[in-house]
């Protein structure tokens, strides 16, 4: 069987490593171990980010959702039932969108889901 030197694969590797650690300080910009554990621990926190940004903005809608609903009298829980019952089916982001930028469209949704629930 004929010898493998490993040449190009590995320089790829530490090359590709070395490149995202640019821009880390010290030892973990330069040499390759230490790069490649904070580039892991980098990427590990990446993951674990992408996941949390989408709780926070959906607890960030529902705030937002639930500040605009108490201005017409209504809880955000009792908002979203009524917006059920009344078979409207819009997601929390376009709900605080609308809270947020369009009062008009808003009261008419608190006020059908008031109609829906029967509060009215």
């Amino acid at each position: 069987m004929p010898r493998a030197k490993r040449g190009n694969k590995r320089l790829q590797r530490r090359k590709k490593i070395l490149g995202l650690a640019k821009g880390y300080k010290m030892t973990k910009s330069k040499l390759y171990r230490s790069a490649k554990e904070s580039v892991e621990r980098a990427l590990k926190f990446a993951y674990v980010g992408r996941k949390i940004k989408k709780r926070d903005f959906r607890s960030l809608w529902i705030v937002r959702i639930n500040a605009a609903a108490r201005r017409y009298g209504m809880s955000y829980s009792q908002f979203i039932h009524g917006l059920k019952k009344a078979g409207i089916t819009l997601d929390r982001k376009i709900l605080a969108y609308i809270a947020a930028t369009d009062e008009p469209s808003f009261i008419e949704l608190a006020n059908r889901a008031k109609q829906a629930i029967g509060q009215a």
